[in-house]
């Protein structure tokens, strides 16, 4: 008989829904009940794609005893991470402060009112490896509170009074500067795996945000060596097994050091994240391999995470029928099957193909020679295209693995992560709107579509966002990600469309942040002043998988202020800022999105007010410059009519002579008016480069 959790729509929590364990959904029954019958609470907190979170269903939610014994003794409430990630942000804290790790699934005990008091991640259904079982921890847990409870409680007053110290964050009273970038520069290069890319040991986890630094580092003082440690870890996560060879998606993290065995799940975040570094990654390096990888990831998300809307998903599971990584790998004779004429022998050399495998009797494909080696290695294929033989060869592979069972998907469309795939594909068409638009425009297309799904769905009439969109129903409450993400990716939506509507949703959003998230010390509280109260008001200011809430806030404010002169936008990302100065060098691959909001406050960033309808040719050649390199530091406005215009960096903007006109300005000091693409181009690289 389904429990609880079947009414929800979190395919996790509904994963769940048959398990014998009473589930409830978090919320005020699950709370009443354990006050009721003064028993503690046991919070299971995961996410649909989360490999161990299946295993412990399997090992312990499924086995009718353990499930009786928890039903006896607990309230079991059940969290998709996902979905509340204020819980697990607060929870996770805990568990941290007292195992000094965690993880997912995250097991937790709490008094009847919320207060933790013992928990871990993963508990096995036997011991094993030093760990007790479940069954263990459960009676022991049971044991202590019946038997201990003044001190049980007592151990979770002084573990949420540590939670509420620790996310105090003062303001302080120092700006960055030059070298403090520099300083955090260094400190990545030291860290850097200069023999496979990449930074620390295994499991090794893709880094968008610290290459996306060092892309801007290397653009502000010309300085080779971060360009170099960003290309280098992009081409080894491209070239490895993290990377799904044939449908072009990243998995979540890679196993090992150099790139090889991945965890096979798909999240949502990742591929956005790399898809825009490598596309930056590409404007300034013309690397055509890079674009390649970036197009790639943008067309897996396309295919395997759009929804039926037109949103975005959440995530792709690790496993297939309960078997990780099952759909993604190869035995040699199947390959040699499908691939059967077309260069099997170079496929195998290129791809490290071998009768052993390299991973459990399989083979990851993972690409180990470049075209120049295959050809010095295959002279008789001297004339014909290496890749366009590899091409045809993956196109085979892709489509036999089309027929096998696929890994399930965890259909949600959150709001935050929609914001952070909403800014690749749009970022994607303005950059390569110019050079091939018939295929750029489904890129844009599919920005616009996701866009108008999470606005309907998710942003009520009095400003206020959800957090989850999913079979027409809005589920949560907007968090701090949610609101600066998506602000985010309709900013980027608004440079490539000039749709001025994606403009002043962003502004909203952030407006609603400033007036209801704003911490008096600095930067921002992870909830909503009038969000459900919790032990304690999380505010993260650490970069995680997906950039900090307050990171993302500053960097947005900052370049809110370029387009409006907006000076209560630009103090409030400084005061931001300023809370983590002491931090960045020291932990700067945990703040590297604030290395890059940090970058623009130290900028000269430009503005550019375009008059003139885009559909203009020479609107169209000036739009085109703009967009010519990687210009992070740069907002540009377009309007056919000024006066109608809701940004006020077009303001008093007039077409001279009547014809289309650009100007470049600085804090809304302009220099002189051009009408051409060439004066243009003079321009914006001499504002640029002005200190």
């Amino acid at each position: 008989m389904p429990n609880r959790l079947a009414g929800e729509t979190s395919p996790y929590l509904l994963q769940h829904a048959s398990n014998p364990v009473d589930w409830f959904p978090w919320g005020p029954d699950a709370l009443a009940r354990a006050k009721l019958l003064d028993r503690p609470i046991f919070l299971s907190i995961g996410y649909a794609a989360c490999h161990w979170c299946h295993v412990m269903e399997r090992e312990s939610f499924e086995h009718e005893p353990t499930a009786r014994y928890l039903n006896d003794r607990f309230v079991a409430v059940k969290v998709d991470r996902e979905e509340r990630p204020d819980l697990d942000q607060v929870y996770m804290s805990a568990v941290q402060a007292m195992t000094g790790g965690g993880g997912w699934p995250m097991s937790v005990f709490l008094t009847p009112d919320g207060k933790p008091f013992y928990g871990g991640t993963y508990y096995p259904d036997e011991p094993r490896h030093g760990m007790p079982s479940f069954r263990q921890v459960l009676e022991g847990v049971d044991r202590a509170w019946r038997e201990q409870r003044a001190e049980v409680e007592a151990a979770g007053g002084r573990l949420v009074q540590g939670l509420v110290e620790q996310s105090r964050l003062e303001a302080g009273a120092d700006d960055p500067t030059p070298e403090l970038l520099a300083a955090a520069a260094s400190a990545i290069e030291a860290s850097f795996d200069a023999v496979n890319g990449g930074w620390g040991r295994a499991p090794k986890f893709p880094q968008p945000m610290t290459i996306e630094f060092l892309l801007r580092h290397h653009l502000a003082t010309g300085d080779p060596r971060p360009l170099l440690v960003a290309r280098r870890s992009l081409e080894a996560m491209a070239d490895g097994g993290l990377r799904d060879q044939l449908g072009g998606g990243f998995h979540r993290y890679s196993t090992d050091a150099h790139w090889l065995v991945p965890h096979f799940e798909q999240m949502l975040y990742d591929n956005a994240q790399l898809a825009r570094v490598y596309l930056h990654a590409w404007t300034l390096t013309r690397d055509p391999k890079l674009l390649d990888v970036a197009t790639g990831t943008l067309d897996y998300m396309r295919r395997e995470l759009t929804t039926d809307d037109g949103a975005f998903a959440a995530s792709q599971d690790a496993d297939t029928d309960g078997i990780e990584g099952l759909t993604f790998t190869w035995s040699a004779a199947e390959m040699r099957e499908v691939i059967g004429s077309f260069e099997p022998d170079l496929f195998f050399a290129a791809y490290g193909v071998t009768e052993e495998g390299n991973w459990e009797g399989r083979t990851i494909l993972s690409r180990v020679l470049s075209d120049d080696e295959l050809a010095a290695r295959f002279p008789h294929l001297a004339g014909l295209s290496i890749e366009d033989e590899l091409q045809t060869a993956r196109i085979l592979l892709l489509e036999r693995r089309a027929t096998r069972p696929q890994p399930a998907r965890d259909g949600k469309a959150l709001a935050a992560w929609n914001g952070l795939a909403i800014a690749a594909f749009a970022d994607a068409y303005a950059t390569l709107a110019e050079t091939v638009p018939a295929f750029a425009a489904g890129y844009l297309e599919a920005a616009e579509r996701a866009a108008g799904t999470i606005v309907d769905g998710l942003l009520a009439a009095d400003g206020s966002l959800g957090r989850s969109w999913k079979d027409g129903r809005a589920v949560g409450s907007g968090v701090l990600e949610d609101y600066t993400h998506l602000a985010d990716g309709l900013l980027a939506l608004y440079e490539a469309s000039y749709e001025e509507k994606w403009f002043r949703i962003a502004r909203a959003l952030m407006d609603r942040v400033l007036v209801h998230f704003a911490d008096p010390a600095g930067g921002f509280f992870d909830t909503a002043d009038d969000h459900e109260r919790l032990v304690t008001r999380p505010k993260d200011v650490q970069d995680n998988a997906v950039p900090s809430g307050n990171a993302m806030a500053a960097r947005v404010l900052l370049r809110l202020a370029a387009w409006t002169g907006e000076g209560s936008y630009r103090d409030a990302a400084e005061r931001a800022i300023r809370s983590v100065v002491p931090f960045v060098t020291r932990y700067p691959t945990g703040f590297a999105q604030w290395l890059g909001a940090m970058d623009i406050a130290l900028a000269p960033v430009v503005e550019v007010a375009v008059v003139g309808d885009p559909a203009d040719p020479v609107t169209a050649e000036l739009i085109a410059e703009t967009r010519r390199g990687f210009r992070p530091n740069q907002v540009t406005a377009v309007a056919a009519d000024p006066t109608a215009s809701a940004i006020p960096l077009m303001a008093d903007r007039v077409a001279i002579d009547g014809r289309p006109t650009a100007y470049v300005c600085r804090g809304f000091a302009c220099r002189l008016p051009v009408g051409d693409a060439a004066a243009l181009r003079t321009q914006l690289d001499a504002a640029a480069s002005d200190g």
